[in-house]
């Protein structure tokens, strides 16, 4: 993909001073691959505390992976309940689980360090329920390959500031933040978390804290009028 200049220039810049303001991180996951790869299908649309809980519950009922893929539909729905659609994150685990076991033998997603970022991205976004948001994290938290994920905090952010369109998916919006950005793992790390950060605690959906925000003189947002254009718009239902 080719990137405007422009564009490339203003991402830097805004990751610059992100991490002035948040400090540069290592990299960090979770120790357990796994876990990360089962917790990321669990966290999506939910809650981080629900997220833990339904991990959690799912692994006291069920201490092993054959006993979770082996585990009664409704059992494993009603474990992981905390988190939001049970009913359709339960039946994505047991396949991810069946199909590790039938290609690899063992639960353990550690082949994928040895693969090339392409082909390790082809096989976890060919598994059931793995999509580009969940794929990049397992591999930039626990792999440190470079790849740059993007969710609904980086996604706000990103597009207020004017670096994606307003019709650019989160999908489309990873390819186009990487054309952006160096391909090193520390960087795209420090990008994602300071953004994720920024959108948590500051460029929030409904009421974003403008007049505290570092990156305020080259928003798009903020200059086309900011919380204050946002607040004399009817409210939107976020999707």
């Amino acid at each position: 993909m080719t990137s405007s200049p422009d564009l490339a220039a203003k991402t830097m810049l805004a990751h610059e001073r992100l991490n002035e303001h948040y400090g540069i991180k290592e990299i960090y996951g979770r120790a357990d691959s796994m876990h990360e790869l089962i917790g990321t299908i669990l966290s999506h649309r939910t809650t981080h505390a629900n997220e833990v809980t339904a991990y959690r519950t799912m692994r006291e009922r069920f201490p092993t992976w054959e006993s979770v893929r082996d585990a009664p539909l409704p059992d494993l729905i009603d474990a992981i309940r905390t988190a939001t659609y049970p009913e359709v994150k339960a039946p994505y685990i047991q396949l991810v689980l069946a199909r590790l076991f039938a290609e690899r033998g063992e639960a353990d997603i550690d082949f994928l360090h040895d693969l090339s970022t392409e082909a390790a991205m082809q096989w976890l976004t060919d598994l059931p329920g793995v999509g580009p948001k969940t794929a990049t994290l397992l591999l930039l938290f626990n792999f440190k390959k470079p790849v740059m994920p993007v969710d609904t905090h980086v996604h706000r952010v990103t597009q207020r500031l004017g670096m994606i369109g307003p019709k650019v998916s989160a999908n489309k919006a990873h390819e186009l933040l990487l054309s952006y950005l160096p391909a090193d793992a520390t960087v795209l790390f420090n990008f994602h978390k300071h953004f994720y950060w920024h959108g948590q605690r500051v460029c929030t959906w409904y009421d974003p804290k403008c007049s505290e925000c570092v990156l305020q003189s080259m928003c798009d947002f903020y200059q086309s009028g900011g919380t204050a254009a946002l607040s004399s718009t009817p409210v939107r239902r976020r999707q």
